[in-house]
């Protein structure tokens, strides 16, 4: 992808298994994830929902300003990014080092070993603003349609209180708008 792509991330767990287990496995995800954006530990552990209480996760050199996150829903057992690339550094790139850390954290938790995730994540291009609108409601009316929750305001692992003006994330970007495809 190149800077100014939005696009549409997601991945699941290998043979449809869970990937988030309890509320620290989702704050572990979303701290990975505020990690990879640039954001400081301090900066991170000043928010409930991004705080874990110790952490020797190792994402470097990943500087703000690359990436805009724009909306999130994680789910059981997958999840789904719209993100922003601004910078040279790639989607894949920045992906890669939220689900491997994501991983092995899952691993020594659980004492498990072997893939967390199905396979590579998957990305789709945003090109337009009807796009990204229909987007922004699949997936934060994905927790309604699995039965989770009953309207997408209660499901807590998602970005629809930032995008309600409910809740203000620091790593989520609610100014967005997609050029129309001529």
């Amino acid at each position: 992808m190149a800077q100014g792509a939005i696009v549409h991330v997601y991945n699941r767990g290998n043979n449809r298994e869970k990937i988030f287990y309890d509320k620290q496995d989702y704050r572990a995800f979303l701290y990975r994830l505020g990690l990879a954006l640039g954001f400081t530990e301090k900066e991170l552990n000043q928010e409930k929902l991004l705080s874990i209480p110790y952490s020797r996760i190792r994402i470097t050199d990943m500087k703000k300003n690359n990436f805009k996150l724009h909306a999130f829903c994680l789910m059981p057992n997958h999840f789904h990014l719209i993100i922003e690339q601004l910078g040279d550094v790639s989607i894949s790139k920045f992906i890669s080092k939220v689900c491997t850390s994501y991983a092995m954290y899952v691993n020594k938790k659980y004492k498990r070993v072997g893939h967390v995730f199905q396979d590579q994540f998957k990305s789709v291009l945003v090109e337009d603003n009807p796009q990204l609108m229909w987007l922004f409601d699949y997936i934060h009316t994905n927790p309604v349609k699995d039965g989770l929750v009953d309207h997408p305001s209660k499901h807590e692992w998602s970005s629809f209180s930032e995008l309600t003006g409910k809740r203000k994330l620091p790593i989520i970007c609610t100014d967005l708008h997609v050029k129309d495809a001529p």
